[in-house]
């Protein structure tokens, strides 16, 4: 078995109880603005430990979101592996070229997306503080 030309693996901590995730993560509006040009279908609903996806569009292979509980939060994962679904260019340099910004850009995202879930969950919560238990907290509610 090879290697998939987009390798995608990330790591976020967020300092929010793991059960305020899952309202955030399987939030269908949020998928399309984190990863819009992607058609995802649930292979697995974790609930609040997240989703698994089939990706198809400019790219196809599978993609999660995994929340992993530590310590009083949780780790945010988020994996990608997939092929692009458009021909690469025929000559070698151009076509490494595109698959580093390809990967590049799939990075961002992701970074992008779990940069958004730590900022909606912990809200306003002061840096060493004790993490965000309550939706109340999040919603301001």
């Amino acid at each position: 078995m090879g290697v998939t030309t987009i390798q995608v693996a990330d790591e976020t901590f967020v300092a929010a109880a793991p059960s305020l995730a899952g309202a955030v993560v399987h939030d269908r509006a949020r998928w399309r603005r984190w990863f819009g040009d992607l058609r995802l279908q649930v292979v697995e609903d974790r609930g609040d430990a997240g989703v698994r996806w089939q990706v198809a569009g400019p790219l196809e292979g599978t993609m999660e979101i995994w929340c992993e509980p530590v310590l009083d939060g949780f780790v945010l994962h988020y994996y990608l592996h997939a092929e692009p679904t458009r021909p690469l260019p025929g000559q070698p340099a151009a076509a490494w070229a595109a698959i580093a910004e390809a990967n590049k850009a799939r990075r961002v995202a992701g970074k992008e997306m779990s940069f958004e879930v730590k900022a909606l969950l912990e809200g306003d919560r002061e840096i060493g503080g004790p993490a965000v238990m309550a939706a109340e907290a999040v919603t301001g509610g």
